[in-house]
């Protein structure tokens, strides 16, 4: 099989799991093609997929420059002073977790849009701490008030939604479910290869798969 074929019974055999969970409510796959090359993009564009994610700013940025057609977005952790470059390219970005971060990047998207390097705000979700550690990114439901009327504020940014990743060796499920609470009238961004189904039934929008549709990754 050539990887075009790979990619391509990858992609069919994770929409079948998407489907048979989600029931006929539309759920939205989002690969995460970190560590695979920029001609995977172009494969999945091929086979009609127009919307990838990322992790580092540096990968994304330099696969935005190489495949302009495909749409990227941020789901990785966002250092302030990169703020202005992830503003340039990302289609969105999944994983905002404070105000100077929220703040940083409206900054970005007026300087892109001031130079012409994009003509429209930024779709953002906020990314929630489930278990209140900040090494692992996330705002707490405590600061989630206050960062929500930061972003609805900003100019250059539009509130989506939440995203969310469950702490590891803890049931995903109520998780999930809190996220679905917090993030009522807006979309969740929730659900990876290993949970997706468990996502999809607390209402998740959006499964951000890695493994399962890119294969393991490749080796350095």
């Amino acid at each position: 099989m050539t990887r075009l074929d790979d990619l391509r019974a990858n992609l069919a055999a994770t929409r079948r799991r998407i489907d048979a969970a989600a029931n006929g409510r539309p759920v939205r796959l989002l690969p995460v093609t970190k560590f695979h090359p920029a001609s995977d993009l172009e494969l999945l564009l091929e086979l009609g997929v127009t919307d990838v994610a990322e992790n580092r700013e540096q990968e994304a940025r330099a696969k935005a420059e190489a495949v302009p057609a495909m749409r990227i977005h941020m789901i990785g952790q966002v250092q302030t002073k990169k703020a202005n470059a992830v503003a340039r390219w990302a289609a969105s970005v999944h994983s905002v977790d404070s105000v100077k971060l929220a703040q940083a990047l409206d900054r970005g998207v007026a300087l892109a849009r001031e130079r012409g390097e994009r003509d429209t705000p930024l779709p953002v979700y906020l990314q929630l701490s489930a278990d209140g550690d900040a090494a692992r990114g996330g705002v707490t439901e405590e600061d989630l008030p206050e960062l929500v009327t930061i972003v609805r504020a900003a100019e250059n940014l539009e509130l989506r939604g939440l995203m969310v990743v469950p702490p590891l060796g803890v049931d995903p499920a109520p998780v999930f479910a809190r996220a679905r609470e917090l993030s009522a009238g807006m979309e969740l961004s929730a659900g990876m290869s290993a949970d997706l189904e468990t996502a999809i039934a607390q209402g998740s929008d959006i499964v951000r798969v890695g493994t399962d549709v890119m294969g393991l990754r490749p080796l350095a």
